[in-house]
């Protein structure tokens, strides 16, 4: 076995050991990335082959979104505390277990159990890929290291599509098996060559009773939601919600009191973050949303095949890639707020396209225009967006206040995906009647426009300070050799914003970021 280089020896670009930590790292977050985006495209032929109702599907996405989102800030901190590399390591084995579980499910209940064991190793191995680059690499390497990570990670979210539209025309079970060998190889390549890490400067103790909180107030919460849509709002249904709601608060509560807190409340009382992260719950809600109904809409209503169905929204992920390089370079220049602005504005007059879709779409005339002006809104909006969450933040709070965006844009998606539908009238087997569903997803489109024009509303009102002004209790340093500015690396936001950290300004409680 290959010895692993020293922690703190700094692992350099372009050598045999840089290689094998970028192949792990990448691979590792690449597949829990996979999984969430080809997870959409075989919802149709879950719910025909396992007999599921649209509830059933609605679960289908939210359970392992539900895990995810609740524990991925304790992910973050296990890593620090106990290693990177095996945390990082016990995720994808529990990564790996859970999709086998989710590929030979019987029925429906326990393809939504395995979804949430799912949930569970991707809060554990997220967090770990990027912690890891940032301890093994240091200086320039690390800086291109990062800006590796992201585009191979963006990578993998634009072939996800492909990958899932190709693995459901033979079998949606495939969807989850294919991440079997592709676990196989992390493990191995990270048991290999990965170096070990913890923080030193880690919370003594985790708190569990804010992560045991936020998990039952997000639970009950979304499960009263989706219920809502199937019964009508039962008295069942609203102790359900009720429960969510005390859930959450006491999690607040539990937050303000605790030494050592999943999120700081001091956070909160800079208004530009707790705008910044307002505006995120709004547009990762729409986005969330559109990208479980719009591939369901492809195949039930056109009747497109999972492949192309799949593939509608991979112009979004190609203009992420080209452009939010530069989009982030000119927030720097005129600040964030006129791109915050406009760019959920741009993004709602792509959804209002979406309209078009009927059961004689084309692809080129109906879809095709649509989906590039919806990706235009995006691309305008996400580098600002987790660049100006950083830069509201004290240097100190760099990795938490990460973590923390993340989080709300995951749980933004997990009560769109719940909500949106009820709100819209779909629900029980209108997945499989094509009006029915066709009027649903008219209903949900403007549902989700209006979500996006509330985003930009939220940012014209309440993001003013250009970036770089923050009166962070650390100033911000001039960029150097060995310094990672966020909007230089941004990361498909399929699966939540990449907001990477200051690299000179760990987290406390050695909190890692998430993407």
């Amino acid at each position: 076995m290959t010895a692993p280089p020293p922690v703190g020896a700094g692992l350099r670009m372009g050598t045999a050991r840089g290689r094998w930590v970028l192949l792990a790292t990448v691979l590792g977050s690449g597949v829990a990335m996979l999984d969430a985006t080809v997870v959409n495209v075989a919802l149709e032929r879950i719910g025909s082959d396992l007999g599921a109702d649209f509830a059933g599907l609605q679960w289908t996405v939210n359970a392992y979104t539900l895990t995810l989102a609740a524990l991925i800030l304790l992910g973050g901190s296990l890593s620090d505390r106990y290693g990177r590399r095996r945390i990082f390591v016990v995720g994808v084995c529990w990564f790996a277990l859970a999709s086998l579980l989710c590929g030979l499910a019987p029925n429906i209940e326990t393809l939504v159990a395995a979804r949430a064991l799912q949930g569970i190793g991707g809060a554990l191995l997220t967090p770990g890929s990027l912690a890891i680059i940032s301890a093994s690499f240091s200086g320039p390497d690390r800086a291109a290291a990062v800006g590796a990570w992201s585009g191979l990670s963006g990578v993998a979210a634009a072939v996800g599509p492909f990958v899932g539209g190709w693995l459901v025309e033979w079998s949606w079970r495939a969807v989850f098996l294919i991440n079997l060998p592709l676990a196989a190889l992390v493990v191995l390549v990270a048991v290999r060559h990965v170096p070990e890490s913890r923080d030193p400067a880690a919370a003594p103790r985790l708190d569990w009773a804010g992560t045991a909180l936020v998990a039952l107030g997000l639970g009950a919460l979304t499960y009263a939601l989706t219920a809502a849509g199937e019964g009508g709002v039962a008295a069942a249904t609203w102790l359900w919600g009720a429960a969510g709601i005390v859930g959450l608060a006491a999690f607040v509560a539990v937050e303000r009191r605790s030494r050592h807190p999943l999120v700081p409340p001091s956070l909160f009382a800079e208004r530009q973050f707790t705008a910044a992260n307002a505006v995120t719950l709004f547009v990762y809600a729409a986005l969330g949303a559109l990208f479980v109904l719009l591939v369901l809409h492809l195949q039930v209503v056109p009747g497109f095949s999972p492949l192309l169905a799949g593939t509608a929204l991979l112009p979004v992920t190609v203009l992420m890639l080209l452009f939010s390089a530069r989009v982030g370079a000119l927030a720097q220049r005129i600040g964030p707020r006129p791109l915050l602005t406009a760019g959920p504005l741009v993004a709602a007059g792509g959804v209002l396209l979406m309209l078009r879709i009927g059961p004689d779409a084309s692809y080129l005339l109906d879809v095709l225009p649509g989906a590039l002006l919806f990706g235009a809104g995006l691309t305008l909006l996400v580098a600002p967006l987790t660049a100006t969450v950083l830069d509201s933040a004290p240097d100190r709070y760099a990795g938490v206040a990460s973590g923390v965006n993340n989080a709300v844009a995951r749980a933004a998606g997990l009560l769109a995906v719940a909500v949106v539908p009820v709100a819209a009238g779909i629900g029980g087997t209108d997945y499989t009647d094509p009006e029915a569903f066709a009027d649903g997803f008219r209903a949900a489109m403007l549902i989700l426009a209006g979500l996006l024009v509330a985003g930009a509303l939220l940012a014209l009102l309440y993001v003013r300070r250009p970036l770089g002004d923050a009166a962070a209790e650390t100033p911000v340093q001039p960029s150097g050799p060995g310094r990672v500015h966020i909007e230089e690396y941004p990361q498909c936001p399929v699966a939540g914003p990449a907001v990477l950290p200051r690299e000179d300004a760990p987290a406390p409680g050695g909190r890692s970021t998430s993407s």
